[in-house]
């Protein structure tokens, strides 16, 4: 599970290469497919929509946004930073 630091957005990646992702209350806003080729992901959405990132570790940069490996050391490292 991928989540942003205020955890509004998480995606899950699942095995078989689909991805699903929630946005605040709303559960599967965003469905479709995923490959990674090296430290870069695609994405294809069930809409025909398509967008890429970056891992970087245990941070993901995708569509302006930065998700976290969840309960990753980086996850906690940018909750303590937002809190603060």
């Amino acid at each position: 599970m991928w989540v942003t630091a205020d955890d509004q957005i998480r995606q899950e990646l699942l095995p078989n290469g689909r991805y699903d992702e929630a946005r605040g209350n709303r559960e599967s806003a965003y469905t479709g497919r995923y490959w990674v080729k090296g430290n870069r992901i695609e994405y294809a959405d069930d809409t025909g929509f398509t967008a890429n990132g970056t891992f970087q570790g245990d941070v993901l940069h995708h569509g302006g946004y930065v998700f976290y490996r969840e309960d990753s050391p980086a996850h906690r490292k940018a909750i303590d930073t937002r809190v603060r």
